[in-house]
């Protein structure tokens, strides 16, 4: 009968350039997602925007424009106007400060990003 072969635990080796690399930023991840960060550029360049505004630009859903502007909302970071024009429901959403000063933070972190994997090495 063959002796069963000893199991070794692979050799671990820390990449020699791995200590010394820098640290990425950490991204807003409410502001990362793709839609969110739509909704939020989207209001950063014009005053106010619709529903039938974003839902336009953003080429979405009602559902899933909802979804995540209401989140937006909850943070804080976009209000949102209901009313009635010619008893045509209107929504009007604005980019708060708070969001303002969120979409410059992740325009920084995605300006460091774009930096350092730029760096010739």
């Amino acid at each position: 009968m063959a002796k069963p072969l000893a199991l070794r635990a692979p050799s671990i080796r820390p990449r020699p350039h791995a200590a010394s690399a820098p640290a990425l930023p950490e991204f807003d991840r409410l502001i990362h997602e793709r839609l969110r960060l739509g909704i939020v550029s989207a209001l950063a360049a014009n005053p106010s925007l619709s529903f039938a505004d974003l839902k336009r630009i953003l080429q979405t859903t009602d559902g899933n424009l909802s979804v995540h502007a209401r989140k937006l909302e909850d943070a804080e970071y976009i209000s949102c106007v209901k009313s009635f024009e010619r008893r045509v429901p209107r929504t009007e959403y604005k980019l708060l400060p708070a969001g303002r000063r969120a979409l410059a933070r992740y325009l920084d972190q995605m300006e460091d990003w774009i930096r350092l994997t730029r760096e010739e090495k």
